[in-house]
């Protein structure tokens, strides 16, 4: 997770292959917490984080929402009571890039920043 955490998004412009599944297999255990789930034949990160009540819930959302602006990725958010389930996947290929894999690696970083901030 260390060396996706590292790296920026770059533009995609669609045209650029989707990830192999050699390729997914190589970075799914940088994020071992997230799944591949496919919706309408297209693969998505998968991840839910869970909180103690809404409010908490919701300010985790607007830290992703403020990362993807910054990175120019954007990912499916839902937001529940005492849950965020953060979806990413790339548009414009319809399906899995490596911007993917850095923004959940980077999610990932948001939410143990954000779990430790709670409980201090």
């Amino acid at each position: 997770m260390e060396i996706l955490m590292q790296m920026k998004c770059v533009a995609c412009h669609g045209g650029e292959p989707t990830l192999t599944d050699e390729e997914i297999a190589d970075l799914l255990p940088q994020v071992s917490e997230w799944k591949i789930v496919e919706q309408d034949g297209v693969k998505h990160l998968e991840r839910r984080f869970t909180y103690r009540n809404f409010v908490q819930a919701l300010a985790f959302t607007n830290k992703v929402g403020e990362l993807a602006e910054v990175e120019g990725h954007h990912p499916a958010i839902l937001t529940e009571w005492g849950n965020v389930t953060v979806t990413w996947w790339t548009h414009k290929i319809k399906g899995l890039h490596q911007n993917d894999f850095i923004m959940a690696a980077k999610t990932d970083q948001l939410y143990s920043l954000n779990k430790n901030s709670l409980t201090n």
